[in-house]
């Protein structure tokens, strides 16, 4: 009999949900294993485009740098329509910013899936122990014991059999399983779920190229809409290769598209600009279809992401950012759990809150891509002008910025319009917005969401208004107290103060008015290998010496005269906003999910 190999969450699938996912629980130092069939790493994705809430998980995990530095940057789109009374040619109609003002402050770019999953596997820690990754191995069942009960920590009821490439059986034991196995995922059928949805009959073809042409607006975001047919233009990063993503003729069929025939078909859409293929580097054709799985889990113990669970058209730019985003969701969960500082049951709010933004994407991917079909604008009388508009309206959403979760453990909106009354740009269950600040300790003009970094702890943002003033720095005073006793209270005996729940102060004013020990020690608490006081946690919203004024109080909609507290979760959506005098009340608000510490 084959001996069982024990491992606490075992990630089926070594790509974009799996890797972020398990940059979680490295975090978490909660070990986990990784199966995967190829034999080594993504060499080669066909995913690219890279949402700004993409990036700014990369940032928060402290690898955007590389990102940002080798990746197109996606800045304006070119929109372009038939030519002339006849539609004979194509003619440029508007220009239009890629993204939103206000939207955020990372960009939209490009980069290869492959490069994207070799920056996280960078940040895996695989020689502490705690995480492995087993190449040449493919699963073939997954069993759940539905007997072990969802709050039993000390079982191991999941049971998964693979065979290695050399024929090796293995079997292994998990307390948790995450199907992060794609459109065709064996964890799901083997689970007997169903993908449920539809497909259309319109075909398109994708092609990575290196294109001799005199169109305009070659390394620009395009979208072309001829008399024959579209094409959605994405350059790539570097300064030559380019995709198109081109709508075939009616009653094309995927098995019938070849090379030839898209590069035929995209230099009719073209005309009358010259456009010849020096080399063609990638291609495929695929029949747009819309789907997600029936359910999400299974006994809160195996839990499926990304294609596993629901797939749609490539076009918006979805699939690989909503697919990490699923494992940046479950991954903090699970090490929340398994550390022993947050109940079992909040795991029921991962389907809760990624099965509603897979089936809103759905229904935004399914109008998003009747706007790429011409025979859907014909007979719905859809102008280019019209097309661009509703192109532009859609940016926060293929932004990844418009998920707003509902109200759950984790999620806690205040009675009518109270939080907006707080705080009026900042809505619970969406993610936390950023504004420029001046760290306190060394006048550092920066976002202040990087003072949040991906570290496992929920952050508790405390404007207090400006403290030179003697009633603010009495009230802050009287908030921090409250606030220690709560942290106190999750904080486990031995780990640092901040390990749990930590805190971030904005104060708002001249900051050069306030001495460091006028600033609460629960802001600046001791911390670290060398017990030393960090001094990392408190901001002023005050001029800079050479970036100006980041104006954060407004930005946020927070009064500095009355204040307010932010509970920010541990992915960066806000949990909860409540009056400064509430801050004693946000220890029934941790009591709902957290273990108690001591």
């Amino acid at each position: 009999m084959t001996p069982e190999i024990h491992t606490p969450v075992l990630i089926v699938g070594s790509g974009s949900a799996g890797l972020c996912a398990a940059l979680w629980l490295s975090k978490f130092k909660i070990p986990y294993t990784i199966l995967e069939r190829r034999d080594g790493p993504l060499k080669i994705g066909q995913a690219d485009g890279v949402q700004t809430r993409t990036v700014e998980i990369f940032d928060s995990f402290g690898i955007a740098e590389p990102l940002l530095k080798e990746a197109y940057h996606v800045l304006e789109i070119a929109f372009w329509a038939p030519a002339g009374a006849e539609g004979k040619g194509i003619k440029r109609v508007r220009y239009e910013a890629d993204r939103e003002e206000g939207v955020s402050h990372q960009p939209h770019v490009i980069l290869n899936q492959a490069r994207l999953n070799a920056l996280m596997l960078g940040q895996l820690d695989l020689s502490d122990g705690n995480g492995k990754i087993e190449y040449e191995t493919e699963v073939k069942s997954v069993e759940v014991d539905e007997s072990v009960q969802v709050g039993d920590l000390d079982a191991w009821p999941v049971r998964v059999e693979a065979v290695r490439r050399d024929g090796a059986v293995r079997s292994y034991r998990a307390k948790y399983v995450l199907g992060c196995d794609g459109a065709h995922s064996i964890i799901r059928k083997s689970l007997g779920y169903k993908m449920v949805g539809d497909s259309s009959d319109a075909v398109w073809g994708v092609m990575d190229i290196y294109p001799r042409t005199n169109f305009p607006d070659i390394r620009k975001k395009a979208v072309v809409n001829s008399s024959v047919g579209n094409i959605l233009i994405i350059p790539r990063e570097g300064d030559e290769m380019v995709r198109f993503y081109t709508e075939l003729p009616a009653g094309t069929k995927v098995g019938d598209v070849t090379r030839e025939r898209l590069h035929d078909h995209a230099r009719k859409v073209f005309a009358p600009y010259e456009m010849e293929f020096a080399e063609t580097a990638w291609w495929s054709a695929y029949s747009i279809g819309q789907r997600h799985a029936d359910y999400f889990e299974k006994n809160l113990r195996v839990f499926l992401t990304g294609d596993a669970c629901h797939t749609h058209s490539p076009k918006a730019g979805q699939g690989m950012n909503v697919s990490l985003q699923d494992g940046h969701n479950i991954g903090w969960k699970l090490g929340m759990v398994l550390g022993g500082l947050a109940k079992p049951e909040i795991l029921s709010t991962y389907v809760l809150e990624r099965e509603k933004t897979a089936k809103e994407l759905i229904d935004f991917d399914r109008g998003f891509t009747k706007l790429f079909s011409t025979k859907y604008r014909q007979e719905h009388g859809v102008t280019p002008e019209h097309f661009a508009e509703q192109f532009v309206k859609a940016g926060r959403y293929t932004a990844g910025q418009a998920v707003r979760y509902d109200a759950s453990v984790f999620t806690a909106p205040g009675p009518g319009e109270n939080d907006k009354e707080l705080a009026a740009n900042i809505t619970v269950g969406m993610r936390f917005p950023t504004a420029q600040v001046v760290r306190f300790a060394d006048a550092k003009a920066m976002q202040l969401v990087n003072g949040m970094p991906a570290t496992g702890a929920w952050y508790v943002v405390v404007f207090a208004g400006d403290v030179s003033e003697e009633k603010a720095a009495a009230r802050l005073k009287t908030v921090s107290q409250r606030l220690d006793d709560t942290v106190k209270h999750f904080t486990p005996p031995g780990a640092d103060p901040d390990s749990v729940i930590d805190r971030v102060l904005v104060i708002a004013g001249d900051r050069k008015k306030v001495e460091q020990e006028e600033i609460p020690e629960f802001f600046t608490p001791m911390t670290g290998r060398w017990k030393l006081k960090s001094l990392t946690k408190v901001y002023a919203d005050d001029k800079s010496y050479n970036s100006g004024h980041g104006h954060a109080y407004e930005s946020y909609g927070v009064s500095s005269r009355s204040g307010a507290i932010v509970v920010v979760r541990p992915d960066q959506y806000v949990a909860k906003v409540c009056q400064l005098d509430q801050a004693g009340d946000l220890e029934d608000f941790f009591k709902g999910f957290l273990e108690i510490g001591a």
